[in-house]
């Protein structure tokens, strides 16, 4: 089942409202690559590595680094899904399905949730590189990472169908 919720909540508390366009965010993410065959979502279109799959395979990295590494300050064996690839790649194995791929992002949205839910919007880490970030930051940070590679996505996914 789909963990991320796609309701639009326009008004309520402000982590109400971040933390909802978060998830629809993901949820656009996810819906570039939906319908897609193994072969189309792997489809360079592109110079770089980025494909319709390894757009998700990069969010769910990205959802790691953050919420697992940085925020639960987590091991990197107790990282669902964790690899030394998550530092910045957008490969994905052979091995890997679409659908592997997908659920692996929804597995790390969903632990991203739990792990935010910890913490209030104003407190704060050191993070190397970046300074005193707060969870608010993170969750805004990720709206952005995931409505940019959803554009990226659209663009792909276009090419694809209408070649």
């Amino acid at each position: 089942m789909n963990a991320i919720a796609t309701t639009r909540i326009t008004n309520g508390t402000e982590r109400a409202v971040i933390e909802n366009m978060l998830d629809r965010n993901r949820e656009a993410l996810i819906e570039t690559v939906r319908g897609l065959s193994e072969v189309d979502a792997r489809r360079r279109l592109v110079a770089s590595l980025t494909t319709p799959i390894s757009l998700l395979k990069h969010a769910a990295a990205a959802e790691r680094i953050w919420f697992q590494r940085f925020w639960a300050e987590l091991d990197e064996s107790e990282c669902d899904g964790y690899s030394n690839r998550d530092e910045g790649t957008f490969n994905v194995t052979d091995d890997e399905s679409l659908a592997d791929v997908i659920a692996e992002f929804e597995r790390a949205s969903t632990r991203s949730r739990e792990i935010a839910a910890r913490y209030e919007l104003d407190d704060t880490k050191d993070f190397p590189g970046e300074g005193t970030v707060s969870l608010r930051w993170t969750l805004l940070a990720m709206i952005e990472e995931f409505a940019r590679h959803a554009g990226h996505g659209d663009i792909l996914r276009e090419q694809i169908d209408h070649p």
